[in-house]
Formats: C-alpha cells, sequence, structure tokens
C-alpha cells in the first residue's frame, strides 16, 4: 500500500476548510442579499400602493366616475407590471387594466390598518402583493354634510420576475465563486505545499547521512520554527544513541577483556604447567584454575542476571522479611573480607522493622553494595552501614574518586581503581538493576570527606504495618 502524501493531506485539509468557509460564508451573504432585496422589494411596494392611492385622492370624482388610470411600473417606480383592486363600501370595485389574473384566498377580508404581505403564482406570473385598508377621498360635490366614507381595502400586486432573476443571477456568483476558488485551490495548492516542504526534503537528506557510522553527526539548525523543534529532538536522539553506542563498545570491550583474561590465565597455567613444572601437587594446581573459572563463571552469571534484570524479564516475589537479622547475617559473610584489607565493617541499627521485597533481589542489591565498599575501601578505614526506618545508607573512604565519576557508578565493567581479583565491574550495575527492578531508589553522593554514600531508599509501600500487640 502506498504511503499517504503529507502534501495530498495538506491540500485535502485547506480544500476542506476553503469549502466549509468558502461555502458558508456565500450561503450566508445569499440569505443577507435576499432577505435585504425582499425587504427592499416589499417596500417599494408599499410605496408603490401609497401612490396610487395619492392618484386616486387627486381625482376627486374618481370612485363615482371609476376613472381612473391604472399604475404603471415606470410611473410608480417599479420593475415589473403592477396591478390593483380597490374595494370600498357603496361602489363598485376599481381594478387595474388588465385586472389580477388570481386573487388571494384570504381577499379582502385579510386587509387591515397594517400592511400584509404575500406571493401569488398563476400563469407563469409570479407576483408579490400587499393587502391594507385605506381611507378614501370624500366626494362632497359641494355638499359638506355628506357623510365620509370610511370601508376601503387596496390589493397591489407587481411581478416580482426581475427581482427573482436578479437573485437567481447573485445566486450564480456567489455559487460559482466558492467553486472557482476551490478549483484554483486543488491545482495551486499541491505545487505551493511542495514548495513549502523544501526545507522537510532537504532535512530527511541530511537525515540519510547520519548513522552509526559517524557518530558525532548532528543536524544544523534549518531556522523554521516547526523544525527547529524536530531537529532538536533528532539531534537529542542522535546524543542518546551515542551513548549507547559507547555504552555497548564499553560493555563488548569489557566483557572480551574479562572472558580473555581468564582464558589466558587457564591457557598459561596450562602450558607452563606442562612445560615448566612448577612441581606443586595435582590439587593445588586444580585448585587454581577452579578459582580461574569461578571468576569467569561469576561474571558470565553476573551478566545473565543483569540482562535479566534490565530487560524485565526477572519478576520479583516480594514476601516479608525481617530486616535486622537479615542484615546482620549480611554484615557477617563480607566481615572477614574486610578485615583481610585492613577494613572494619560497622552495622549501626537504630530502627529497623519488616519489609515486604523479594529476599533475592534484596540480597543482591545489599550484597553487591556491601562487597563493593570492602573490596575497594582503603586499608585502615571503617565501612559503615546505617539503618533507617525506610532506608540503608553505606559509606566508606574513597579518595581516588571524584565527583565527575559518579555518573559512571552503575554501568557494566566501568571500575576507578586496577582490578582486583574476583571484581569485574559489575557490582554496582547490579545492584542498581536489582533496585530498580524492586521499586526503590538507589543513590551516590560524594561528600567533602572523600568519602562515598551510597543511600538505598524504599517508599512506604514495601514497609508493613506493624501488628497490634
Amino acid at each position: 500500500m502506498k504511503p499517504a502524501s503529507l502534501s495530498s493531506r495538506i491540500t485535502l485539509l485547506l480544500v476542506i476548510t476553503s469549502l466549509v468557509i468558502l461555502g458558508g460564508g456565500a450561503m450566508l451573504m445569499d440569505w443577507r442579499i435576499d432577505h435585504e432585496m425582499d425587504e427592499r422589494f416589499q417596500q417599494n411596494l408599499l410605496t408603490q400602493a401609497q401612490t396610487l392611492i395619492a392618484m386616486i385622492e387627486l381625482e376627486q370624482d374618481a370612485l363615482s366616475s371609476g376613472r381612473v388610470l391604472p399604475p404603471q411600473a415606470g410611473i410608480l417606480g417599479g420593475e415589473g407590471h403592477a396591478y390593483y383592486e380597490l374595494r370600498c363600501a357603496g361602489i363598485p370595485p376599481l381594478r387595474s387594466s388588465p385586472a389580477l389574473p388570481v386573487l388571494p384566498a384570504n381577499w379582502p377580508e385579510a386587509a387591515g390598518a397594517k400592511p400584509r404581505y404575500g406571493r401569488l403564482h398563476a400563469h407563469h406570473a409570479h407576483l408579490s402583493t400587499v393587502m391594507l385598508t385605506v381611507q378614501p377621498p370624500q366626494n362632497n360635490n359641494g355638499n359638506q354634510a355628506a357623510p365620509p366614507r370610511h370601508d376601503c381595502r387596496l390589493l397591489f400586486a407587481q411581478d416580482r420576475r426581475p427581482l427573482d432573476q436578479i437573485l437567481l443571477a447573485l445566486d450564480w456568483i456567489l455559487a460559482l465563486s466558492p467553486a472557482l476558488a476551490l478549483g484554483i485551490a486543488l491545482i495551486a495548492v499541491p505545487f505551493i505545499v511542495r514548495r513549502g516542504l523544501r526545507p522537510m526534503k532537504a532535512l530527511v537528506e541530511r537525515m540519510s547521512d547520519i548513522g552509526p557510522q559517524a557518530p558525532s553527526q548532528r543536524l544544523a539548525p534549518s531556522g523554521l520554527r516547526e523544525l527547529d523543534p524536530l531537529v532538536s529532538r533528532f539531534n537529542d536522539v542522535l546524543a542518546r544513541m551515542d551513548e549507547g553506542l559507547a555504552r555497548e563498545r564499553q560493555f563488548a570491550s569489557g566483557l572480551a577483556h574479562e572472558t580473555r583474561t581468564r582464558l589466558a590465565e587457564l591457557r598459561a597455567l596450562a602450558e607452563i604447567e606442562s612445560r615448566y613444572p612448577s612441581g606443586r601437587s595435582l590439587p593445588e594446581v586444580l585448585a587454581e584454575v577452579g578459582s580461574i573459572s569461578a571468576e569467569l563463571e561469576a561474571t558470565v552469571t553476573a551478566l545473565l542476571l543483569l540482562t535479566r534484570l534490565q530487560g524485565g524479564l526477572e519478576q520479583p516475589h516480594p514476601q516479608l522479611l525481617i530486616l535486622a537479622p537479615w542484615l546482620e547475617r549480611q554484615a557477617q559473610r563480607y566481615a572477614s573480607q574486610a578485615s583481610e584489607r585492613g577494613v572494619e565493617l560497622q552495622l549501626h541499627i537504630d530502627q529497623a522493622g519488616n519489609l515486604h521485597t523479594d529476599p533475592a533481589l534484596f540480597e543482591v542489591v545489599i550484597g553487591n553494595l556491601l562487597g563493593n565498599a570492602c573490596a575497594y575501601a582503603a586499608t585502615g578505614d571503617t565501612v559503615q552501614v546505617r539503618v533507617e526506618p525506610s532506608a540503608i545508607s553505606i559509606d566508606n573512604a574513597a579518595p581516588n574518586l571524584h565527583d565527575s565519576d559518579l555518573p559512571s557508578l552503575g554501568q557494566r565493567f566501568w571500575r576507578k581503581q586496577p582490578q582486583h581479583a574476583g571484581h569485574a565491574g559489575l557490582g554496582l550495575a547490579l545492584a542498581q538493576a536489582a533496585a530498580a527492578a524492586l521499586g526503590m531508589q538507589l543513590s551516590h553522593r560524594l561528600d567533602d570527606g572523600q568519602r562515598l554514600h551510597v543511600r538505598l531508599s524504599w517508599a512506604a509501600a514495601h514497609t508493613p504495618p506493624a501488628r497490634a500487640g
């Protein structure tokens, strides 16, 4: 399936928007023009009817003789043929010549003091009408005592076909103008959009030259407000990609070094013992082989566990853990290791309750933190372990560390000091990954006295409520 085109989407949106705006505007204008023209036509119709009454008043004997000239459109200011019918009590009706082809069904009863407008259709004629009551003139013939006549009703009509033709022409103009504009838009907008998207095309071409083969390259700002955020985000992705590639290269280099070192030790041991026997007994040689193999196995095991933790494959299984005796057992395990290096391990339990966590993963965190502190603390130093209600802190002297080294703590195979036997630089990485899997926070801080403070904290959800005794 062919992917959708951005220029086609923009063109479609512009056409739809133009259709809604222009079509809606044209309909609104058409309604407004029709309404205004109808009001003007009705006003003109009423004016002609009033003019007719004035003409009748000028002829004092009009009602008695019936000699009233039919009003003409040119005289009264209209544009179509005009008709009228005047009915007064006591005299015959007066009609235009020719007479109205059809009369309203409610004539003359519907006529009143307020003008009443309507429309008639007859013999392909479209008429607009107005009905109203009028005050006819008095034909006294010199008799001042003659009673006045008041009951007269006038029906005036005019052909509205010229107005309908004008309105139809306006409808066509208002309909064709948006259609013409949309037609032009359909032709011109794609070219305009493609021209406007040239910076995007140039950006895509520059992106194609950037990849792992050129990790240091970045996109230059385009100078466009819409594209510069995209360029910035893409450069951020490139920076993270470079960091990830650097970490992977460091990981691959560290893994290769650790594996090659252990295998080289095994090979050298085998070759030396075969060519230049040291005179050691077979159990001693096998013990050294076993020690080297154990270190290699520990590295591989740690890598497998780290991969499972970081990949989310190792799911914690929380259970109740009584913290104080558990920590004492862990401290006893590493006390002998610390004493061999002249380091003292002190455990301070001010307040320790129970913890709801996975004991195996929690042991990975605490064990690696204690082992790292005992292995890298300066000779004669004291490793302090303090237990708080919702945290455990471990601090030891770290004279070789700097603040710039803290972000590297927890990276795989990163070591500040030369390699120690059995330490492949995976302890803090394992502790960091296991703490994240348990939902705990692991932080590092270097104080002014060059002591490294590692703090493991957890939320209240990990601490079960105390049972009532």
